[in-house]
């Protein structure tokens, strides 16, 4: 053993030394921690104010999301044997109704746009028409850059 360890093993801390480091490190914790909790504190107000102002600003798009949130958590729930007996029926009646009205809408969609003369044709022939049309002025740009740079 060096005579430096000698003295440092047989050199007893101090209690007070001790004691004033523990109480240190227990305070700056404490203010750490203080400090966490009120900045936490804050930011959960401001959130809070302004979701309040937007639900004032607009309380039928809150209303709106609410219902959607609402129907999603509906959806992923599981129907019980219950809700099966009672609204079977229903759920049926409206599957159906639904099945029937999106087939009508579609059918005087396709008609309407066949009076317009907007076929699936003429609207491949008019996107071919971009495509050779965006091709064209790409290549028209390409030559006029090249030409720039080459100081023609």
């Amino acid at each position: 053993m060096t005579t430096r360890t000698r003295q440092t093993t047989h050199q007893p801390a101090t209690d007070t030394s001790l004691r004033a480091r523990a109480e240190e490190a227990y305070d700056g914790a404490r203010e750490r921690a203080v400090e966490a909790y009120d900045q936490a504190r804050a930011a959960a107000r401001s959130a809070g104010r302004s979701a309040s102002g937007q639900v004032s600003e607009a309380p039928f798009i809150a209303l709106g999301g609410g219902l959607a949130l609402g129907a999603l958590i509906a959806a992923l729930l599981p129907t019980t044997r219950r809700e099966r007996e009672l609204l079977g029926p229903v759920t049926d009646r409206i599957r159906d109704t639904a099945s029937a009205a999106a087939g009508a809408a579609r059918e005087a969609g396709t008609a309407r746009l066949g009076e317009l003369g907007i076929t699936r044709e003429r609207g491949n022939d008019v996107f071919k028409q971009v495509v050779d049309g965006a091709a064209d002025a790409l290549r028209a740009s390409a030559k006029a850059a090249a030409s720039t740079v080459r100081g023609e």
